[in-house]
């Protein structure tokens, strides 16, 4: 049977065409006064839809549309929100007012899924969620990024528990035309296509548009109807499928990503890889380089190194993605083949140890070695980062493995209540939205009357009870219980108790289970008279972990328990809208990790730009976040290796913050109720996340130390069809075939007796042989600093050593001299180094290209 496919479209009246505008821009998604203008339409299909404003006017009866048009009122605030909208897409932003010479360039980012809003379902949790806040920010702040993502057929899994509590998974396959999505077409009016070749097949990928304010999104479709069945079930669902669906998902989305921004007429100057799924781009971009520059294998790699940003994600080795490297080749011999590469060439980019044939091909791995600027997601991430990939760049210490650390941050406009967003304007002023690169704003919370942000906070409370009762009637209805069971619900919580919110993946690392070590001391804590306490918890195990899913029944075992059923409620299919209620309703957000792997963790931060105040492990984020005036911790940041004790020790200071400082100061109040020790840290904590864990601080860090160094050196190393970059390629080869020749052949210091006082300054000279480089080509370095009992730099800063006026040049050997202090007390070593140096080379920390005495 043959089909003649056409698109209807609802027949909005013309008054009523912004809002057909607005709902195909996710800029409605932190904006609530266009969500309420769909809200005031219909509130229950708002609902049904699931918050999907293109779906929702395609569902309104006519007679609404048209009542809506007549309707001055409604018309108004239609007219003033597409004022601000308009205003918005025009305003003059941070990145074009600072970097007007960058506002032409094109910075793209790659990731696996993008987290925007409950009606885009292509995300599944913490990963998704970062990408599309980091997107909202690029926006507000006039980054001029690009993304590309997969448009899943599926997207992830729909969530609910058996009778049980075991854990079922339902896919609902997506309607793109009734979704902020649009296919991308040729001037022909044909969709616009690419194709990559997998397994001698063509796979042809179809390109849809998502408007994030003024970012645009591009997802890769490869369910079209030319494709073969395997070919169209590359992109059905998010984290399914085996090995080899990943690494065809990320062939596609790599190699793929892009051919279609090159068909789109985009040449971007700077590739973001957002953690190593979408690496596979930087072989067709060096293919690219390759056919269309006539530059060497070589030269190409030099040119996507100096212009790759890579963030990894992942703090433990078995969670970074790995392939068999017989996969590897199935899919990628032929591109290896165009690259000029041996097999064997090609499999040492993606293993530690290129000599190692057991091996399999690291992503991360691989994306540490072609990208000059690396990050982490925290500062205890960063430090985890680069003692786990150190053996990259052998004989680099620890601390100058180069990753940096660039903390996440969370999108403040799409997480704060629309209650707590309209009391901040009204004392921040029109700075807190207009200038969102200005973190300073947050200190004027503290203007905030205490009983006007208790009160907004004790409104959101009451709507998470009020939601979850609902969201609990509603399961219960679709199981068949009886009218007295879902009746029951509405007695479930109390809207005016201290409430703790737990959400997350479930995994075992995560320890959802661990306030529950000792069932009968929490019971004295929920059910106290004085001091009671609830709990919601919500997440999703991975469809193949089923210790996570375990876990989650273990919990709903438990939490019906007669002492629990009022108090503790699991809420089923955790995802963006029921975050949002959590983070904006909750006075305590739950986090207990097994440090240190938790890498980031953003949850937190949204709770408490809501006022909420964190109780978690010192991982992650919190490291950095927590002082006694912000929240509480659990524990002192131990990390045991015997990992019973360790869950024994920091279930044991849960409770213990639970009932001794938590507890405590929520119910401790003045004489008209406040609880005013309380509010002073829900103060502090907002000051707190709103200056230093938004994610427009996070892009700015990104711009400043990355993107702008990046965007230079691809203007810089491209001039003159590419010369600089031949040149610095050359220089390279040059380095690397002398290399070995250099010796620090002497280190001469003055005997200063067996010990010094502090603030000793000790003069040092060096000779150093540098055979066929010369002393530009090099820097010599003193290293000096405190050493532990193996003799090694705890802490150190390499002081540039200088060329003594006289050497000889004729055997290669060069003098140095220079001069440390001795500024702490101590063990205290001296020694130098030799590190090539070069203007265009981003940085000096190339592996194996270092030379110790």
């Amino acid at each position: 049977m043959r089909v003649k496919q056409l698109l209807v479209l609802p027949n909005l009246p013309e008054k009523l065409q912004p809002l057909q505008e607005m709902a195909n821009n996710l800029w409605y998604s932190w904006n609530w006064e266009v969500v309420r203008l769909f809200i005031r339409l219909d509130p229950d299909i708002w609902e049904k839809t699931y918050q999907n404003p293109v779906e929702m006017l395609s569902h309104l009866p006519q007679s609404v549309l048209e009542k809506a048009a007549e309707d001055e009122a409604f018309l108004a605030s239609v007219n003033k929100v597409y004022e601000r909208y308009q205003e918005y897409m025009m305003r003059s932003k941070w990145f074009p007012s600072n970097f007007p010479e960058h506002k032409d360039d094109t910075i793209a980012y790659f990731s696996l899924e993008y987290g925007l809003d409950t009606g885009l379902p292509v995300y599944s949790g913490g990963l998704g969620v970062l990408s599309g806040d980091t997107m909202k920010s690029a926006s507000d702040l006039g980054l001029p990024v690009v993304s590309v993502g997969l448009l899943y057929r599926y997207g992830y899994f729909r969530q609910y528990l058996s009778s049980d509590g075991w854990q079922q998974e339902r896919y609902e396959e997506n309607d793109w035309y009734h979704m902020p999505v649009e296919l991308v077409k040729d001037d022909q009016g044909n969709p616009l296509r690419v194709t990559v070749t997998l397994e001698n097949a063509p796979v042809h990928i179809q390109i849809w548009k998502v408007n994030i304010g003024i970012i645009p999104l591009y997802l890769l479709d490869t369910n079209i109807a030319e494709n073969s069945s395997k070919a169209r079930e590359i992109t059905s669902v998010l984290y399914g499928g085996d090995k080899d669906m990943r690494i065809r998902q990320e062939i596609v989305l790599g190699i793929g990503g892009v051919r279609a921004l090159k068909a789109l007429g985009l040449a971007p100057s700077v590739f973001h890889i957002n953690e190593g799924h979408s690496w596979f781009l930087t072989l067709e971009r060096m293919k690219l380089l390759i056919e269309e520059s006539n530059l060497t294998y070589a030269e190409a790699y030099q040119f996507v190194w100096s212009t790759t940003i890579f963030t990894t994600h992942t703090p433990v080795p078995a969670g970074n993605e790995k392939f068999d490297p017989i996969l590897v080749m199935r899919y990628l011999g032929d591109l290896v083949d165009k690259l000029g590469l041996s097999w064997n060439e090609f499999l040492s980019i993606g293993r530690i140890n290129p000599e190692d044939e057991l091996e399999h091909f690291g992503m991360t791995v691989a994306a540490l070695k072609s990208s000059a600027f690396c990050n982490s997601v925290s500062v205890l991430h960063g430090e985890v980062s680069r003692k786990m990939w150190h053996n990259i760049w052998p004989g680099l210490p620890i601390s100058e493995v180069p990753i940096q650390a660039i903390t996440n941050g969370v999108h403040p406009a799409s997480w704060l209540s629309h209650d707590m967003k309209e009391l901040y304007y009204s004392y921040f002023g029109p700075s807190f939205e207009e200038r969102p690169e200005e973190p300073k704003v947050w200190k004027k919370v503290n203007k905030i009357p205490d009983v006007e942000l208790w009160r907004v906070h004790n409104r959101r409370r009451e709507r998470l009870v009020f939601y979850v009762r609902k969201q609990l009637r509603l399961k219960l209805e679709r199981q068949g219980a009886t009218q007295i069971e879902i009746q029951r619900a509405d007695q479930i919580l109390d809207p005016h108790i201290l409430t703790i919110g737990f959400a997350r993946r479930f995994s075992t690392y995560k320890r959802g289970d661990l306030i529950f070590s000792d069932i009968e001391r929490l019971k004295k804590i929920i059910n106290s008279k004085d001091r009671p306490v609830q709990i919601i918890i919500a997440g999703k195990a991975h469809p193949l972990d089923n210790p996570g899913k375990e876990i989650i029944r273990e919990i709903v075992r438990i939490i019906a328990n007669d002492d629990f059923r009022s108090r503790i409620v699991f809420l089923e299919d955790y995802d963006i809208n029921v975050a949002r209620y959590l983070v904006q309703g909750v006075d305590v957000w739950l986090n207990n990790p097994r440090r240190p792997q938790e890498a980031s963790g953003t949850s937190g931060m949204k709770a408490a730009m809501n006022g909420a105040l964190n109780l978690s492990v010192l991982d992650g984020w919190w490291c950095e976040g927590y002082s006694d005036e912000v929240g509480f911790k659990i524990g002192n940041g131990e990390e045991l290796e015997n990992t019973v004790l360790q869950d024994q020790i920091e279930s044991e200071s849960l409770y213990n913050a639970l009932e001794r400082e938590v507890a405590p100061l929520f119910y401790s109040r003045n004489d008209i109720g406040l609880p005013e020790g309380w509010i002073r840290k829900m103060k502090n904590t907002i000051v707190m996340s709103g200056q230093d864990f938004s994610s427009h601080r996070m892009l700015m860090d990104y711009t400043n130390k990355f993107y702008i160094s990046a965007l230079k050196a691809s203007h810089n190393l491209s001039d003159n069809s590419y010369q600089t970059d031949r040149d610095l390629t050359a220089w390279l080869d040059k380095v690397h075939r002398s290399w070995e020749q250099i010796k620090i052949i002497e280190i001469d210091i003055p005997d200063l007796g067996p010990s010094v006082q502090v603030g000793t300054k000790i003069p040092v000279k060096m000779q150093v042989r540098l055979g066929e480089l010369s002393c530009d080509d090099v820097k010599v370095e003193i290293v000096a600093g405190r050493l532990d009992s193996q003799e090694q730099f705890t802490e150190f800063a390499p002081e540039m050593a200088v060329l003594n006026g006289s050497h000889s040049e004729s055997d290669g050997i060069f003098s140095y001299h220079g001069e440390v202090t001795c500024i702490d007390s101590g063990r205290f070593g001296v020694t130098a180094r030799v590190v090539p140096t070069n203007p265009n080379l981003a940085h000096s920390r190339r592996p194996k290209l270092i030379s110790w005495w």
